[in-house]
């Protein structure tokens, strides 16, 4: 599998996951009832995907070889520096003994999260093999 591959299998999870935490959050459960087993595997994934994705995205641009690597390599900053967020978010999350809606939905809200899945909506487009290429003009063409 190339590094694109993976990357884009990993960002279609980490968005899973957030859709998967929108719904908990909305059971009105207390976290004492002993129904977070299927959040914490959501959780316990999502923080090892966290620390790999700057990794797999600078992989993934090297399978592109642009000619600029710098809005690249710079780009990999802010994609890890979110992600770096969002896993201490999740890790503090994990870390009480009951994970109840209220906290998921205050994870759900968190400005970390969201930035690293919006950082993920851009870097998917990158990723995605190019169906359509700019011609000479500049117009796309097929």
């Amino acid at each position: 599998m190339s590094a694109r591959e993976d990357l884009r299998q990993r960002i279609d999870f980490l968005e899973e996951t957030y859709e998967f935490l929108l719904s908990y959050a909305a059971r009105g459960l207390t976290g004492g009832e002993g129904s977070d087993g299927q959040v914490r595997d959501y959780l316990d994934d999502s923080v090892k995907i966290t620390g790999e994705l700057a990794g797999l995205y600078r992989e993934a641009v090297d399978e592109l070889a642009p000619d600029d690597r710098d809005p690249y390599d710079s780009y990999a900053d802010v994609v890890e520096a979110d992600a770096s967020a969002t896993r201490a978010a999740l890790q503090l999350v994990l870390a009480q003994p009951g994970i109840g809606s209220q906290l998921v939905d205050n994870l759900n809200a968190s400005t970390h999260f969201r930035a690293l899945l919006t950082d993920l909506f851009l870097v998917d487009e990158l990723v995605k093999p190019q169906r359509v290429k700019a011609g000479a003009s500049g117009k796309a063409s097929d």
